[in-house]
């Protein structure tokens, strides 16, 4: 028999020697039962009790005592020894020659770990082993815990004696007790130390868990038993032990972020390097400006299945960025009345609004082509509805096309934002809002995000906007990249959130998609903010799909954050959410919204509380402040309508007054949150006033809605306002829309419902006698008949039957959505996900529920299908992808190819050279200006050639007028720039580069400024926004003779 070295546990004890006398003795024994508990005749070596080691299976070894292979080695087994004679004696697992021998085992015996040697402890009282020496013992060395409160712990190091013990276990001396040898390495044999040594030292070198030589051991018995037999082998009782598990070294990490772990996102589209509202340019600091939309990416989430439409002027589904997320079921031409959204083209290229929206959404990525979408494997669509007239019936059919395909509707549009227009949605788009909540996406509603608006510099307020005022949308404003406010920027307390967009002439702005296949750096305004958050919630939706539209309004609320927003308002309402007339709740942080989406459970529902309408009529007098004190019961008397926890806030006022513009409106909340409903207008002259129109704030979500409500009327009078009629508050009310119950916890945990549960337990074979019953049985009943109609009162059923919860027994025709015929006449449920299927089984699908796609190849709903395959959402199918495709969203919409081919637009083919594009079938040469192209002709162009340069979409061979020549180009390609709108002529971008003015600026160190001899003919007409403020709108400041008489206004950036 091949030997191998053990480590060296020699003993010069008499004692030690004397137990290997005798466990030698014991080992020739036949395996029979023992004598009584507590006898001295005891075996001890008839069996381990242990849990397996990792890889090991429980059960019995063979009695030859050949050496089992471990699974990750692979060696062949050592042969047995020859068996040994009658009564012969066995030898000691680590004999005196410091060398293991095999033998012939009894049944029962446990495998070791180790798979070394064969040793087993027969049941004892409870024993424990150290390594150690009495001394040892008694000075209290320290090894590895056990699990019981007065554990002695061995801790045997390999070729060492390293002791443990517990105090307190000896000196109660109480149940099982724990030994510690009188000699270990060169003492005397220690049978645990033996144990332990040949656990580590003939460990083999191919196993993948690591284990160290301490162990702990539980051997169940009686006190006095186990003092007996510690006493008799040579160890010390050292405290209870109540279990044996082999040490195993584990991994653990200090969790401080290591940045150099981190890898950057990298696509090959030419923009992305630029793109700096999505991922920092410098990698090895934390990105403090970032909407952590990497984060999200690096997550698994990039938009799969979420469709996103684009309410607009169009979108260009041919553009190579667009068409391989181009969804036609999203799409529709409303102005004319066809389904195909391509925008008209002009020379002014005026509808590029929508293509550049749809972009910042759903551009694709790794395409080599112009910019990378938020959420760029969504499904993107276009609604053309702004080229032509705007009506109600054209919004209310936009704002409802396909709702049930449709998730997000994205519009960066509304009323004139001139600081004089009072307008919002009418009867048919209204309906269309509450239609799209109530019953889009299978009834979790529709979400429609909007721009704030852009008002800002004619000093509008978004709450006489009432798109962005309503409760059903999400309203988005801007930030700079700064986190200053931008000078459009219109303040509000219906603004939910914040995404980033452009700022002074300075600032860097949006770079997205733009018309004729080219792409634009000068996206801007909230229109480009709208867009941006509805990539990030298309990331969250991906996420969980079954977020209902109010739950994605509470997500963004709890996960936005003021970071580095600068404004002078920043307050943090009762409910603990920090909140901004200018931002919202702040700035939308991708990552932590789809980690938020992911653990998300369904808010509860949705209370509204009309309050009662306050018709005392106050007068508003100029220079003074009207207050009104209403006191809200939040509709406690009505359980349908009870609002206890506030989420909108709608303020219905009708006032009469002389100047409109004068008025400004507080609203503070029984927690004392102040929300300013509007601010004075300067240019709204208006004598209408408002009539029952609805304010809305958002300030207050969370709080509690009883109390006092406090509405402030505050009449500042301008200089052209007829004094001699009053203001009059005519009457107000409060709408309050929020929940019954807390819709989370702070932990974001809901509250526990506590289910009514039956007391009687239905008993199918029960016969509750049908002579209390003389009234007709459900048809699904069948003869035996029954004590009560309908079919769950059936004593037996006709067809089939399933189960409540409660154990009730429903007779019906066949097995309903969701079961299966499982046996006899009982439907059982399917798994979850499952709409119907062949068994109860995950993997027994036979279609899906909403939200799900049935792998056919498994038989299993899964969200997202594997690669090679696309979700199918008419027929919550995956289906199979082109042969080309690695994945895809459609049969030949490839999002990624296969081994040898490349990604040309949406198909996976051939790569072509430079110089070359591929039409769908083979490589054609580009335009001669166009180094490389995405398309034929001079407009396909997306690099120009040795001796051209990339202005505006098209190769030139010198910069226009307004343009300079730009050195730092990305690619290595030559381009022109437009200069600042204040320069004529420029060196370099921003304002401080101007070499030559427009008419009306003087040149002064780089920087045109404003002339002094630059004036209106009369200031009053600018102020008024009159003659010069339309000769500005209709673009007639290229007239000589207006440009002169309107210098302010024509030169005046805005």
């Amino acid at each position: 028999m091949q030997s191998r070295r053990c480590c060296h546990c020699h003993s010069h004890s008499p004692r030690a020697a004397r137990s290997r006398r005798e466990r030698g003795e014991r080992a020739s024994e036949r395996s029979e039962p023992g004598p009584a508990e507590g006898a001295p005749g005891r075996c001890l070596h008839r069996r381990l009790r242990r849990a397996p080691g990792p890889g090991e299976e429980r059960g019995r070894v063979a009695e030859s005592g050949a050496e089992r292979p471990s699974p990750n080695c692979g060696r062949a087994p050592a042969p047995p020894p020859p068996a040994p004679g009658p009564g012969s004696p066995r030898r000691s697992p680590c004999g005196p020659e410091g060398r293991e021998h095999r033998s012939a085992q009894p049944r029962g015996w446990s495998r070791r770990s180790s798979r070394t040697a064969r040793l087993a402890v027969r049941s004892q009282p409870g024993l424990a082993a150290s390594c150690g020496s009495p001394g040892a013992a008694r000075r209290g060395g320290r090894g590895l815990r056990a699990g019981a409160a007065q554990a002695g712990e061995v801790s045997c190091a390999r070729g060492s004696c390293a002791e443990s013990a517990s105090e307190r276990g000896r000196q109660r001396g109480a149940g099982a007790m724990g030994w510690g040898s009188r000699g270990c390495c060169p003492g005397r044999l220690d049978l645990l130390c033996v144990l332990a040594l040949l656990g580590g030292c003939l460990l083999p070198v191919c196993r993948t868990r690591v284990y160290t030589n301490h162990w702990a051991v539980k051997i169940a018995g009686g006190f006095p038993e186990a003092d007996r037999i510690a006493s008799k082998y040579g160890f010390i009782n050292i405290g209870q032990v109540e279990w044996i598990q082999q040490q195993v070294v584990k991994k653990r990490t200090k969790r401080d972020y290591d940045f150099s772990r981190a890898q950057p996102t990298y696509f090959n589209d030419p923009k992305w390097p630029s793109m700096w509202y999505m991922h920092c340019s410098d990698n090895t600091h934390p990105c403090q400006s970032d909407m952590n939309i990497e984060g999200a990416w690096k997550r698994g989430y990039t938009g799969k299945n979420i469709v996103v439409t684009i309410l607009d002027d169009g979108i260009e589904r041919t553009h190579p960025d667009l068409m391989q997320n181009y969804d036609a079921l999203a799409s529709c031409d409303v102005n004319g009345n066809d389904l195909d959204p391509m925008p008209r083209y002009d020379a002014s290229n005026e509808n590029k609004h929508g293509t550049r929206c749809a972009g910042e959404v759903a551009a694709a990525a790794n395409n080599s082509h112009c910019t990378v979408g938020i959420a760029f494997n969504a499904k993107i669509g276009g609604v053309r509805m702004l080229d032509g007239d705007v009506t109600d019936m054209v919004e209310a059919k936009s704002v409802s096309f396909n709702p049930q395909h449709v998730h997000i509707y994205s519009a960066s549009w509304g009323p004139d934002d001139d600081g004089k227009t009072v307008d919002g949605p009418a009867p048919l788009t209204r309906q269309a809002f509450e239609n799209g909540v109530r019953m889009g996406r299978r009834g979790l509603g529709s979400v429609f995000v909007w721009a704030s608006g852009n008002g800002g510099r004619s000093k509008d307020h978004c709450s006489c906007d009432g798109y962005t005022n309503s409760i059903y949308t999400i309203s988005i404003s801007s930030t700079a990249e700064s986190g200053k406010k931008p000078w459009y920027l219109e303040e509000c307390s219906s603004t939910l959130a914040t995404t980033y967009s452009s700022g002074e002439s300075y600032d860097k702005k949006i770079i997205t998609t733009d018309l004729r296949q080219r792409c634009t750096d000068n996206h801007t305004g909230t229109s480009a903010s709208a867009p941006m958050a509805a990539g990030i919630i298309a990331l969250a939706l991906e996420a969980n799909p079954f977020l209902t539209w109010r739950d994605v309004q509470h997500v963004i609320v709890r996960t936005s954050r003021a970071g580095h927003l600068n404004a002078n308002d920043w307050k943090t309402n009762a409910a603990g959410f920090k909140v901004s007339h200018l931002y919202g709740f702040g700035l939308m942080d991708a990552e932590a919204m789809v980690m938020e989406a992911e653990k998300w459970t369904t808010v509860p529902q949705q209370r509204v509380c009309v309050e009662s309408t306050d018709r005392q009529i106050k007068t508003i007098r100029p220079n003074s402040a009207v207050r009104s004190i209403y006191k809200a019961s939040g509709c406690s008397d009505n359980p349908n309508h009870h609002v206890n926890y506030l989420e909108h806030v709608v303020v219905r006022i009708t006032i009469t007054h002389p100047r409109r513009g004068d008025l400004a409106i507080y609203l503070t909340s029984p927690s004392g949150t102040r929300s300013q409903l509007l601010a004075n207008r300067l240019f709204d002259h208006s004598m209408e006033g408002f009539k029952n129109w609805e304010f809305m704030t958002i300030h207050c979500w969370g709080e509690r809605a009883t109390g006092d409500w406090i509405l402030e009327v505050y009449d500042t009078p301008s200089q052209l306002r007829n004094f001699k009629t009053p203001g009059k508050l005519k009457e107000w009310s409060l709408v309050l829309y929020g929940t019954s119950v807390q819709p989370y916890s702070p932990t974001n945990e809901f509250p526990k419902v506590e289910r009514v549960r039956y007391s009687r337990v239905e008993d199918p074979t029960d016969d509750y006698g049908t002579e209390d019953y003389a009234g007709p049985c459900d048809p699904e009943c069948s003869e035996v008949g029954c004590d009560g109609p309908g079919p769950d009162h059936c004593n037996d059923c006709l067809n089939y039957y399933y189960k409540l919860k409660n154990n009730t027994r429903i007779c019906v025709s066949s097995c309903p959505s969701g079961h299966y015929h499982a046996d006899k006449k009982r439907c059982r449920k399917c798994a979850l996900n499952c709409e119907s299927c062949f068994g109860s089984h995950a993997d027994q699908c036979l279609s899906c529920k909403y939200g799900y796609f049935l792998n056919e190849e498994i038989n299993s709903c899964v969200i997202h299908c594997p690669d090679g395959s696309y979700p199918d959402t008419k027929k919550n199918l995956c289906r199979k992808c082109s042969e080309n495709c690695k994945t895809c969203t459609e049969f030949h919409n490839c999002t990624e190819c296969r081994d040898g081919l490349s990604l040309q637009g949406s198909r996976c083919s051939i790569t072509c050279e430079d110089g070359q594009y591929f039409n769908g079938q083979d490589c054609q040469p580009c335009h001669r200006f166009c180094a490389t192209c995405a398309g034929p002709g001079a407009d396909g162009c997306i690099n120009c050639t040795e001796g051209y340069f990339m202005e505006d979409g098209r190769c030139v061979q010198s910069c226009s007028l307004s343009y300079y020549f730009d050195h730092s180009s990305e690619n290595g390609y030559k381009s022109c720039k437009k200069c600042d709108a204040s320069c004529l002529t420029c060196n370099g971008p921003g304002f401080k580069n101007c070499t030559s003015c427009l008419s009306g600026y003087l040149l002064d160190l780089g920087t045109c400024q404003m002339g002094a001899i630059c004036k209106d003919a009369t200031e009053e007409s600018w102020a008024e926004g009159g003659f010069c403020m339309l000769v500005k709108k209709n673009n007639l400041c290229q007239r000589k003779v207006l440009q002169q008489l309107c210098c302010k206004t024509c030169t005046f950036q805005g």
